[in-house]
């Protein structure tokens, strides 16, 4: 009874440990998901693959919330963003983070065990990148492009899911996300760089240093460009092409909030991304025939 009680009081810890209160992670993945399954549909996704992705991209960012903070459970402490997550407050222990995971990682494969095979070996790098990215900020100064290929991994499982095979304009969509993440995510590590500097872990932010607008300019110009293939490739028409001169709205705006590298202009500009993510979305959707 005592262990049952206690589980229960550590359900709130649960839920920060999975980043619930906080869904700007969820939504930044859930959208070019969402490019990828309508444009891999021709503008109509089946049910199943709508919620199969849909779920999978609540677990599984959940799932990779929990393994950063007990990858960083010794550093956490020390940096002012993160100094109250529940394993660095020890509020919850290292035992019960990993069994969390280990729960929302069997979540994730009965969902993926509703599609096909291929799609299913497909997710396996989804497992792997989203285990190994929180420790790759102690081995390299690039752990954001692991996160942008860990964000993107849906994009070519999605295309698998629904055509059975993952062809150019999967892969052109995949290097665009991980290129707009890795600005975007540059722009988070710009909150944390002053701690990360004292405490030694790596980031983009501080392998750029004084050029780090300039390369979240060039990252995000390329991104759109990218994005401007893919509706050449996809026939896509004006909608679509309102929507991403909207995304190049937005992305011109956190430039403008990044100017001073504040740290609270800095994380604005970053949740900004999540109206980045739906233009492009709202103007793809809109570009595509409706079927019903």
């Amino acid at each position: 009874m005592k262990l049952a009680a206690l589980q229960q009081a550590h359900i709130p810890y649960y839920k920060q440990l999975m980043r619930t209160d906080k869904p700007i992670g969820t939504l930044l993945l859930l959208w070019p998901t969402y490019w990828a399954l309508w444009l891999a549909s021709n503008g109509t996704p089946s049910l199943v693959n709508l919620i199969v992705f849909s779920l999978g991209v609540f677990v599984m960012r959940s799932a990779g919330c929990v393994i950063n903070d007990y990858a960083d459970r010794e550093i956490d402490g020390s940096v002012k963003r993160t100094e109250q997550r529940p394993l660095a407050a020890g509020l919850v222990c290292s035992g019960e983070a990993l069994s969390l995971f280990l729960l929302l990682i069997i979540i994730a494969f009965g969902l993926v065990l509703l599609l096909s095979w291929p799609t299913m070996l497909l997710s396996v790098g989804a497992l792997l990148l989203a285990f190994s990215y929180p420790f790759m900020k102690r081995y390299t100064h690039l752990p954001q492009m692991v996160l942008g290929a860990a964000f993107g991994w849906a994009i070519p499982m999605a295309y698998m899911a629904a055509t059975g095979d993952v062809p150019l304009q999967a892969w052109l969509l995949f290097t665009a996300n991980v290129l707009w993440t890795m600005a975007y995510d540059t722009m988070y590590a710009m909150v944390d760089r002053d701690d990360d500097l004292k405490i030694g872990v790596k980031s983009t932010a501080i392998l750029f240093g004084h050029f780090d607008r300039l390369i979240i300019f060039i990252l995000n110009t390329v991104f759109i460009v990218l994005l401007a293939v893919v509706g050449v490739i996809s026939d896509l028409d004006t909608p679509y092409c309102l929507g991403v001169l909207v995304a190049c709205g937005f992305l011109v705006y956190q430039q403008s909030l990044i100017h001073t590298r504040d740290r609270e202009r800095c994380f604005k500009a970053f949740l900004n991304n999540h109206y980045v993510g739906m233009a492009v979305f709202v103007g793809l959707v809109a570009s595509l025939p409706l079927n019903i």
